[in-house]
């Protein structure tokens, strides 16, 4: 299955921690990363007094579940350093993996929303994910590329 990921990391060595957590998935089985998009320096979103944000996304194949992906993502932040109960929502973080799409998947399950549900709003996830598939469909039919820039901000 085709899935996509979004990457991002706000403290510490925000790239090395990004190249971590794509070792780790490299590592893990049932994962294979495909292409990963060029790195971007974002500015935060939700909590604006914070560092900047180093953000990626990574195009996987993967035999794994959603669910089962979506703990190997959560096990790589906790590995690096994350403690999403104890962190701020929004807040700085040393890495954060974001199940953006599986395959063609409308997953509305306790814990995992697929696609993510604020996806197409965010420019640090539509540009990359263009980058990697300029061709991408959401599963609802729309062309990744026709989302419109005032929906971007």
């Amino acid at each position: 299955m085709r899935v996509y990921i979004g990457l991002g990391s706000n403290l510490g060595d925000r790239e090395a921690n990004l190249l971590a957590a794509l070792e780790a998935l490299r590592s893990s089985p049932g994962v294979e990363v495909v292409d990963v998009s060029t790195f971007r320096e974002t500015d935060p979103v939700g909590v604006v007094d914070q560092p900047r944000f180093v953000n990626a996304v990574a195009a996987l194949e993967t035999s794994l579940e959603p669910l089962e992906l979506l703990a190997r993502l959560l096990d790589v932040e906790r590995d690096l350093g994350r403690d999403r109960r104890q962190d701020e929502r929004w807040g700085p973080r040393t890495v954060d993996l974001d199940l953006l799409l599986y395959g063609d998947d409308v997953i509305d399950q306790p814990g995992l929303t697929v696609p993510h549900p604020r996806l197409a709003e965010r420019a640090f996830v539509v540009v990359p994910l263009l980058e990697l598939a300029p061709e991408l469909r959401l599963p609802d039919g729309r062309r990744l590329r026709d989302v419109r820039a005032s929906e971007l901000e």
